[in-house]
């Protein structure tokens, strides 16, 4: 028994080996994350982690978790806000009530922690656009999302960027299937993978141009699913010719006025709205 129990122990510590030297600039911390079962470790190392940036792995008796991540380009903060955003409270962030009621009864935990003053402590841009998504339609929030993305990446600020698609990214897995009507879940179902990647890749990230690369699948998919909602206000697809090698590169914007996402300030207006979507 004993001898079992050193090779589990042994496994353990090469997996985490393995993990950490995938990840840069790596950083380990605990903190303790509210939870009660298997069901809720799945859900909370699934809403913390991210590829090749962190992981998370939590312990159901001590509910302490460990995350391990990349100190250039993530932050305790931004995992727990992601797992509080899955239901689950840490001493830093609360879930959203709302979210909290809805997770399985088994995974239902004493919640002990109390906002202070009366706020929310999962405060700030991640908790606002939560709020958002149960007032406005499923879409049209991550539509949001990435309109303050593009606003970032044209005044090319890269650590906005990376701060943006990390909200982005939150709110591409809170997206509730069973409030789409048809047409806007045949978009998602077609989208919803390159969107979250694309999201994914571009909060990983605090280099310019290759926030920018990703931005251009990003942008395709988003257009197609802004095609699938219904938008009061006009939507304008853009097209840049000379980025890409010379290919060309899209991307939506509210305004008519091209802000180029690509060139920044080197070429603010460089381009021509190639599509109008939506509008009265």
């Amino acid at each position: 028994m004993k001898l079992v129990l050193k090779l589990v122990v042994l496994a353990v510590l090469l997996a985490t080996q393995t993990i950490n030297a995938q990840i840069k600039n790596s950083k380990t911390v605990s903190v303790k994350v509210y939870g009660n079962c298997e069901m809720c470790q799945s859900a909370i190392e699934k809403a913390g982690s991210q590829r090749n940036v962190a992981t998370v792995n939590w312990n159901k008796d001590t509910k302490m978790a460990t995350l391990n991540y990349d100190s250039q380009k993530t932050g305790t903060d931004d995992i727990l806000k992601r797992i509080a955003l899955a239901g689950y409270d840490s001493e830093t962030f609360l879930a959203p009530d709302d979210v909290y009621a809805k997770l399985p009864e088994c995974c239902q935990y004493n919640r002990d922690l109390k906002p202070a003053a009366g706020e929310n402590k999962l405060a700030g841009e991640a908790y606002a656009n939560h709020n958002a998504a149960q007032q406005k339609g499923q879409l049209q929030l991550l539509l949001d999302n990435y309109f303050t993305l593009k606003d970032a990446l044209a005044n090319t600020d890269a650590v906005a960027a990376a701060q943006k698609a990390s909200v982005m990214s939150v709110a591409a897995k809170t997206v509730d299937m069973g409030k789409l009507n048809a047409k806007e879940h045949n978009a998602w179902m077609k989208t919803m993978k390159d969107i979250a990647a694309g999201a994914e890749a571009i909060s990983a990230s605090k280099d310019i141009a290759k926030q920018r690369s990703a931005f251009i699948t990003l942008s395709a998919n988003i257009y197609e699913l802004a095609k699938a909602t219904e938008n009061n206000q006009a939507l304008y697809y853009q097209h840049c010719p000379m980025f890409n090698s010379g290919k060309g590169a899209n991307w939506l914007s509210k305004e008519e006025e091209i802000k180029n996402p690509y060139y920044g300030s080197q070429m603010l207006n460089c381009g021509s709205v190639q599509d109008t979507i939506g509008g009265k």
